[in-house]
């Protein structure tokens, strides 16, 4: 009894040992075609495109394990998700995007499969001991795996939820920081016009009209910009009252 023990060990060892790299390559795959998801699942073109770059990456990744995981399918198949989803970096809008993203996610989904086909033991062999022991080890290893990917998922996708919910804290900052320095400009400009009124200065009117996106700076150059918009503003406005008496 202890030697068909020790020998359960060993084979379990063994076939475990060599499913690793088809298991890592299957991790990585899986990442590609839960990117690729969100990437499709998106509705702007720059998630669209960032989405598509962490599903190459993995990708990627997967190609490593792939080459020796003796699995020219996923391979091949990785490839091909790989090529259609460098193309989306280079469209000009999100429609384009969406036609590649939509059928690197069918490959990547695809690729899944082939390679959990690659993870099969063929218990058919004579030298493979058939016990529901194994059996059972077996799918406990499988089930801690699916888990485990399961999980890993999750804690990416609260990891990007977070990342957007920081963006669009950012964005209203910024939105606010801008109206509070158009507010303090604009009151500004009102007493400068007021008073070149009231000395009969016969010269232009201040206006304090932005065109810009100033939202694409970051918060100390919204800052800057402001700062030399309102220094800007003062110098002219004391040029004017010295050409009134002119």
């Amino acid at each position: 009894m202890k030697n068909y023990y020790t020998l359960l060990v060993l084979l379990f060892s063994f076939i475990s040992n060599s499913q690793t790299n088809c298991d890592e390559a299957n991790s990585y795959l899986v990442n590609a075609y839960s990117h690729v998801k969100d990437a499709y699942d998106s509705n702007n073109i720059s998630h669209l495109k960032y989405y598509s770059n962490r599903s190459i990456e993995s990708f990627k990744l997967s190609k490593k394990t792939l080459k020796t995981c003796n699995c020219e399918v996923a391979l091949n198949l990785a490839n091909k998700g790989i090529e259609l989803l460098e193309k989306v970096e280079g469209v000009s809008t999100f429609e384009d995007g969406r036609f590649y993203v939509k059928r690197a996610r069918d490959i990547s989904k695809e690729s899944v499969i082939e390679v959990d086909k690659c993870s099969i033991i063929d218990y058919s062999s004579e030298d493979v001991i058939k016990s529901d022991e194994y059996t059972e080890l077996q799918k406990e290893k499988l089930n801690i795996k699916q888990q485990q990917e399961a999980l890993k998922l999750e804690e990416e996708k609260i990891r990007l939820k977070l990342a957007q919910q920081n963006e669009k804290k950012l964005l209203i900052n910024k939105k606010q920081l801008i109206i509070s320095y158009e507010n303090a400009i604009s009151s500004n400009v009102n007493s400068y016009n007021e008073t070149l009124k009231v000395c009969d200065c016969n010269h232009v009117l201040f206006n304090n009209k932005t065109s810009e996106d100033l939202t694409t700076l970051s918060i100390e150059n919204i800052k800057a910009y402001y700062k030399n918009t309102i220094k800007t503003l003062a110098t002219k406005y004391l040029k004017q009252l010295n050409l009134c008496n002119n």
